[in-house]
């Protein structure tokens, strides 16, 4: 372990997938003593999994992984609260009191110093100015999101069980709006509906009365991946009777109806906002450079621009590669500059190369999944320019694999092959749908 004072202490603000690798990889080699890992919530979600969390297929109650056990195991410190104000001057951030619903304080505000700081805070929705939609849909930027919809959904198909004898029509109707997670969360909640109905839910007909409707405003779903993966996605869920809709541009939502530009109306018990995402509001406040889309700008190093203490990664980061584009906001991209953050401060203490490495992103391609038994995607999307296409099991496999690997990071191999174990005999032995 490299010994240092601690005013070499590293905070780390967010503890999502890059924001959480990199305190866990620091303070294996760091300790407690200099690294802090500073999040709003107890426990972390792997966020590409957040839509079987809102379908029911997983319990986040079982599969969180609370951030003090992490801290633990790892030798890193956490500290529970929201990231409230930065004072670069004195190098010092300011995590916000943490209060009962009743206003009373339980935790007081703190000020904390540091020597570096990385701010890894993630991203939230991005409404578009679209009339309606903060107020009336559902979006999956965390577990409590998540949690809400799979609780929404749980009701709506009650008050549809108990309305069928009257009404023959009864049922649930979804709406979800665009983006690979809408994708996602459109094929696991048809694969979740049958599985309700198998836990009493028997008047119900999964196809018929759960009506699924995917809406996207580009030409086709997942715009930003190849045509043939698209293709295959949309054949896919067209084949569990889910409805997709592309060119449709959402113009206003209002309680019960979703609108769009050319006058068509959308019926919905549920609607869920998937279709981009933006950096959250309060970075523009910090005094720090921030983009159009109010992600902060870093260097090739992953600096924040003018500031040579102070790091971004992931989501909120605006980061630019080689031919001019955007890093693009993957979890696969968050993995990569956590690594590269981990090398650059480990070298930097035992008093390595002083001139800062550029960060290089590097596109292993991408996958999505599309139910428990099946994925399509790319994969190797940067070798010699070439991609692959793959789907069905194979590709499951691999999406999966992506999850272990994440866990591997924060665990290690021995408690993530553990974990793996325990999944497969808690699922084969309790119900296949969370119904609580």
């Amino acid at each position: 372990m490299v010994k240092k004072s601690e005013s070499d202490n590293i905070i780390i603000v967010g503890g999502g997938a890059g924001g959480l690798e990199l305190a866990c990889k620091l303070g294996r080699k760091l300790g407690r003593e200099r690294v802090t890992l500073v999040d709003h919530a107890f426990y972390h979600i792997w966020k590409p999994s957040l839509h079987e969390v809102a379908a029911g297929t997983m319990d986040m109650h079982k599969e969180g992984l609370p951030y003090t056990m992490l801290a633990h195991h790892n030798d890193f410190t956490f500290v529970y609260g929201s990231f409230a104000g930065l004072d670069a001057e004195k190098r010092e951030i300011t995590v916000a009191a943490v209060e009962e619903d009743s206003g009373d304080v339980i935790i007081p505000q703190r000020r904390l110093g540091y020597a570096k700081l990385c701010i890894a805070v993630g991203s939230t929705s991005h409404y578009f100015n679209t009339p309606g939609a903060a107020e009336h849909t559902i979006s999956l930027n965390g577990p409590g999101d998540a949690e809400r919809f799979r609780i929404e959904m749980l009701k709506q198909m009650t008050w549809a069980e108990n309305r069928k004898e009257q009404d023959a029509g009864a049922g649930v109707d979804v709406i979800i709006i665009g983006g690979a997670t809408g994708v996602e969360l459109a094929a696991e909640l048809r694969e979740a509906s049958n599985k309700y109905i198998d836990y009493g839910f028997r008047r119900l007909d999964a196809t018929r009365d759960i009506r699924i409707t995917l809406l996207e405003g580009a030409p086709r779903i997942l715009p930003p991946l190849p045509e043939k993966v698209a293709a295959a996605a949309k054949d896919l869920l067209e084949e569990r009777h889910v409805r997709v809709v592309a060119d449709c541009r959402v113009a206003r939502i209002v309680p019960g109806q979703v609108q769009d530009a050319t006058g068509h109306v959308y019926p919905y018990h549920v609607c869920v906002w998937a279709a981009g995402i933006k950096a959250p509001a309060f970075l523009a406040t910090l005094g720090l450079p921030t983009n159009a889309a109010g992600q902060l700008e870093v260097t090739p190093s992953l600096n924040v621009k003018g500031h040579a203490d102070i790091y971004a990664i992931g989501d909120c980061a605006a980061c630019t590669m080689e031919d001019g584009r955007r890093v693009p906001p993957r979890a696969q991209a968050a993995h990569q500059q956590a690594d590269h953050l981990y090398r650059a401060f480990v070298r930097e203490m035992r008093g390595g190369r002083a001139a800062p490495v550029p960060y290089v992103y590097r596109d292993y391609g991408s996958l999505v999944s599309v139910g428990s038994q099946t994925s399509v995607g790319t994969l190797m999307g940067s070798l010699k320019g070439r991609s692959w296409f793959v789907r069905g099991g194979l590709a499951r496999i691999m999406y999966v694999s992506l999850h272990l690997l994440h866990d591997r990071a924060v665990l290690g191999w021995m408690r993530t092959c553990s974990l793996a174990i325990a999944r497969t005999l808690i699922r084969r032995n309790t119900a296949l749908v969370k119904l609580h």
